[in-house]
């Protein structure tokens, strides 16, 4: 059969799958560029640190170089806002294409900025600006990828269908590292700190514009249609359904999320700075290791998503964020030992990010109806990756900086992961099962 109906009391929606599909494909691939564009920054952060921010001091060089990641970290929960009204007033499909088309202007734009040797105090400025436009559009990017695939999913494949979202950004993270891995074995270090940079940055282009002609062909998601046309027949109505939320429910639900953020940025984004610094492990080892742990979470979401589906969220997110809590300082013990060490423990940390990663999209779904999804998703996902991820690459540096030992930054992901085991305690099973029916609405 090419349909497949879900409807709940008052509802009836239809899905084709094909459409379904397409939804997923035009998702998961913006996630991807997405995270390939942020990538590709914190794997060429330790190069271009000294173009863009000289010191005398190399730690004080990439510390600085980490903070513009951080910032655009920060910007995506105002990029949430507006970005979010807009996808759940005008549509998923039209904001969707508006927001991949500045994210990959804005990462295009740094493969071309003149460095500080040439313009001076104007380089740095420049690269601020450029990440600005990426931290506001991805701020919107994820809460409406989600919303879209979900939206468009058969009602019994929602976790798996939204565990694409985050396999992109994992991929896109894995094609980061790859091409900067690449580059790193085929240029020389002078190739590579001239004009070699520049390449990763540059291919955001003809990536972006195909994703952008993907999601201008997908379609408006049933649900979406569905509100659209309730609004339009009541458009004196005020929605106020996501200012009746408790903020007891909004905190939840964001500590639930830290986990995710703060052991993907950790373990992935800045994990080969952090080799590389702390280890003194050559950049294409410490690129290959974090490939790995990338991969390794991209082949494990799916499947825990799909886990998801039948078991519940919470049940695999809470068993998840347990094992991070434990296994974090002996992950960062194992780092210690060498590149046999190193491969162990970030491909088990790969599994965990697969664990806590799968269910989570759909997660965030069914915390929010679908004339609030967008927003209450991309705000959600954008303050904790303010708070949890886009720092994590800095916290981790400086805390192995300042203590002189590597091992305690693994702190901060058992701190992080234990946030997320407390939030999900206090959230009763009957809570996911009534957003999940909501969804419909």
């Amino acid at each position: 059969m090419s349909n497949t109906t879900s409807s709940t009391p008052g509802t009836a929606t239809v899905l084709d799958l094909k459409k379904s599909r397409r939804a997923l494909v035009a998702g998961s691939l913006g996630n991807l560029i997405e995270w390939y564009e942020f990538a590709i920054y914190a794997y060429m952060a330790p190069i271009i640190a000294p173009l863009f921010f000289p010191s005398e001091n190399p730690t004080a060089s990439i510390l600085s170089t980490f903070l513009l990641f951080a910032l655009a970290f920060f910007l995506r929960p105002i990029g949430a806002v507006v970005f979010g009204r807009m996808t759940d007033r005008i549509g998923r499909k039209p904001v969707l294409a508006l927001i991949i088309g500045l994210m990959t202007v804005a990462t295009t734009c740094i493969g071309l900025l003149p460095t500080h040797e040439t313009i001076g105090v104007l380089a740095p400025l420049l690269l601020t600006l450029c990440r600005i436009g990426q931290g506001l559009s991805a701020g919107g990017e994820m809460g409406g990828a989600v919303s879209l695939m979900v939206e468009s999913a058969p009602a019994n494949k929602r976790g798996v269908y939204g565990s694409w979202s985050f396999v992109g950004t994992t991929l896109g993270f894995v094609l980061g590292g790859g091409v900067a891995t690449l580059l790193a074995v085929l240029l020389s270090d002078d190739a590579m700190s001239s004009w070699g940079w520049r390449i990763g940055f540059l291919l955001a282009a003809p990536m972006g514009i195909i994703v952008f002609y993907l999601r201008m062909k997908v379609d408006e998601t049933p649900h979406f249609k569905q509100v659209k046309v309730e609004q339009d027949g009541a458009a004196d109505v005020v929605d106020t359904t996501a200012a009746r939320r408790p903020l007891a429910y909004l905190l939840t639900t964001l500590g639930v999320v830290v986990v995710y953020n703060a052991v993907g940025n950790t373990f992935m984004v800045g994990m080969p700075t952090f080799l590389s610094t702390s280890f003194d492990m050559s950049f294409e080892r410490s690129y290959f290791l974090a490939l790995v742990t990338g991969l390794a979470a991209g082949l494990t979401m799916p499947l825990f998503g799909a886990l998801s589906d039948r078991v519940g969220r919470r049940p695999v997110l809470l068993v998840g964020s347990i094992l991070v809590v434990v296994l974090s300082y002996p992950l960062y013990y194992m780092l210690k030992l060498g590149f046999g060490g190193g491969l162990i423990a970030l491909v088990i940390a790969g599994v965990l990010i697969g664990v806590v990663g799968g269910p989570m999209p759909a997660f965030l779904s069914e915390r929010f109806r679908t004339r609030n999804r967008a927003t209450g998703v991309s705000v959600t996902y954008a303050l904790s990756v303010a708070l949890f991820g886009g720092t994590a690459p800095y916290i981790i540096t400086w805390l192995a900086s300042a203590t002189g030992d590597p091992l305690s930054a693994a702190y901060y992901t058992l701190g992080c992961a234990a946030i997320s085991v407390i939030a999900l305690l206090t959230i009763r099973g009957a809570q996911l099962h009534q957003h999940r029916e909501e969804l419909e609405l």
